[in-house]
C-alpha cells in the first residue's frame, strides 16, 4: 500500500522560525493570562479579519459555550442538526434546549424557511453555522431574528477570512465564534475565538473566559477558564503571516478535484453559497444514487488505497444519543440533512496536497 492520505493536515511554520517566538516566551516568563502575544494576536486578527471586537479562546468550544453566557441565552435556540456535535452540546451544557430545523440542499446550511415554523414563546435565539466555509443566507436570518426579537449567534468555526457581500461574514449576527483547531485553515494548535461588535461586549466576554475576575479581589461572573496560552499565540502570529498563501494554495486543489470530478456520474460537488472570498475549509463530495457504488462503499474503497476521506458530517447531530429522542430531531423533520449526511464525504484538502495524489483520488473515484 502507498503512504496514507488523510482528510487533513495541519498547516505549520518552519520550525527555525517559530523559535525566536519561543525564546521571547521564555525570556519574559509569560505562559498565559492575556500577555504580550495575546494581546499582538487579537489586534492582528481584527486587522486581517476586519471584524472591530475580538477575544481568543483556549478553542472553539468553549468559545460556543461562553458566547451563550454572554448574550445570557437560555430556553430554546434554533439551529442546524448539519454540524460538528460542538455546536448542539454548547447549548446542552448551557441547560439550554436546541430546537432542530433541516438544512437547504445546496448548500446545506440552515434554511431560513423552516426557522419561523420552530419558534415558539421559549424561543431566545438562532445559531446557524456557515458549513464547510460556505455563508448562511445571513440577511434572511437576521430579517427573522429582528422579528421575533431573538439573538443570532454563528458557529463560524469553518470561515476564517471568509467574506460574503457585504465584507466579513463573521460580522453578522450579535456574535461570530470561530475555531483555530489544527484542522482548520488557520490554527494555532488549539485555540478559538468570538467576534464581537462593541467594546463593552468584549469586556463581557474577556471576564467570562477568566473565571469572572476583573481584578485581583473581584469576581463580577460565574466565568470558566478560556484562556488562549502565548504558545498558541505565538503560533498564530506566525501563521498570520502565510495565511493568504495558504489559502491561495487551497484554491488550487479545489479547482483540480471540481475540473478531475466534473464528468463523473452520480459525484457532486458542493458549490460555493456566493461568498466573494472563500477559504477552501473542506472539499464536500455527495455521492449520489447513480454512482455504481453506495458513499460507505467508496469510503472504504478509498481507505483500501490509503485514502482517508472523512463523513462530515455523520451521523447528524439529531441522530446522537442524547438528541434523537427531541421532537425536532425526527427524521420526518429534517429529510434533507439526512439525506446529506448518507451522502458526503469529504475528501483529503489541505494546502500540501500533491497534484499526483489527488489525481489518483479522482482516478480511483472514476474508476467503475
Amino acid at each position: 500500500m502507498s503512504k496514507k492520505t488523510y482528510v487533513t493536515q495541519p498547516s505549520l511554520p518552519p520550525l527555525d522560525e517559530f523559535m525566536p517566538y519561543l525564546a521571547e516566551i521564555w525570556d519574559t516568563k509569560i505562559l498565559t493570562n492575556g500577555g504580550p502575544f495575546h494581546q499582538r494576536l487579537e489586534a492582528a486578527l481584527c486587522e486581517y479579519l476586519g471584524v472591530k471586537h475580538l477575544s481568543l479562546f483556549s478553542n472553539g468550544t468553549i468559545a460556543l459555550v461562553t458566547a451563550l453566557q454572554t448574550l445570557r441565552v437560555g430556553g430554546e435556540v434554533i439551529t442546524t442538526p448539519y454540524s460538528f456535535v460542538a455546536t448542539a452540546h454548547s447549548l446542552l451544557w448551557n441547560g439550554i434546549k436546541p430546537v432542530f430545523v433541516d438544512v437547504d440542499p445546496d448548500t446545506l446550511n440552515m434554511d431560513p424557511a423552516r426557522i419561523e415554523a420552530a419558534i415558539t414563546p421559549q424561543t431566545t435565539a438562532i445559531m446557524p453555522v456557515h458549513c464547510y466555509g460556505h455563508p448562511c443566507d445571513v440577511d434572511a436570518i437576521q430579517k427573522i431574528a429582528d422579528n421575533y426579537n431573538l439573538k443570532v449567534i454563528y458557529d463560524a468555526a469553518h470561515a476564517f477570512g471568509v467574506q460574503c457581500h457585504c465584507g466579513s461574514v463573521l460580522n453578522h449576527g450579535d456574535l461570530s465564534v470561530l475555531s483555530f483547531h489544527a484542522t482548520k485553515v488557520f490554527n494555532t494548535f488549539e485555540g478559538g475565538a468570538i467576534v464581537c461588535p462593541d467594546a463593552k461586549t468584549k469586556q463581557r466576554i474577556d471576564h467570562l473566559k477568566n473565571f469572572g475576575f476583573v481584578d485581583e479581589v473581584t469576581v463580577v461572573a460565574p466565568g470558566i477558564n478560556g484562556k488562549m496560552n502565548e504558545f498558541s499565540a505565538a503560533l498564530g502570529l506566525l501563521q498570520l503571516k502565510r495565511i493568504d498563501e495558504t489559502i491561495r494554495m487551497r484554491q488550487a486543489v479545489d479547482a483540480r478535484y471540481r475540473a478531475g470530478l466534473a464528468e463523473v456520474k452520480g459525484i457532486h460537488c458542493l458549490a460555493s453559497s456566493g461568498e466573494i472570498v472563500q477559504n477552501y475549509a473542506y472539499f464536500p463530495i455527495l455521492v449520489k444514487p447513480d454512482y455504481p457504488l453506495s458513499r460507505d462503499a467508496l469510503y472504504a474503497k478509498l481507505q483500501q488505497h490509503g485514502i482517508y476521506g472523512r463523513r462530515y458530517f455523520y451521523p447528524l447531530i439529531s441522530n446522537f444519543p442524547m438528541y434523537r429522542g427531541m421532537s425536532s430531531a425526527a427524521r420526518a423533520n429534517l429529510p434533507v440533512a439526512n439525506r446529506a449526511a448518507d451522502e458526503v464525504l469529504c475528501l483529503p484538502m489541505y494546502q500540501a496536497l500533491d497534484p499526483q495524489t489527488q489525481d489518483r483520488i479522482v482516478a480511483l473515484i472514476a474508476e467503475h
